[in-house]
Parts: C-alpha cells; structure tokens; sequence
C-alpha cells in the first residue's frame, strides 16, 4: 500500500485549462485558471 505522502507527491502538476501553462498551487487555493488567464479576464 502506498503511503499519503508518495501519492500526493506523484500527482501531476495542475494545468490551467485556458493556456494550458503549468500551475504553481497553493494549499489553500482552488482556482482553476493561471494568475495570466485570470488577469486577462478581468480587464
């Protein structure tokens, strides 16, 4: 059995839907789209 940290760790990165660029997640951060998507949107 594989423990909870060797699984969390063999996650894939998350990747933005929009761009489809690499995501840098935060432990407490659900968003989905990159910090560059969500900028354009709010334009």
């Amino acid at each position: 059995m594989m423990s909870p940290v060797e699984f969390f760790r063999n996650l894939p990165k998350k990747v933005c839907p929009e761009c489809g660029e690499g995501m840098h997640e935060q432990a407490e951060s659900y968003l989905m789209e990159c910090d560059r998507c969500l900028s354009k949107k709010e334009e």
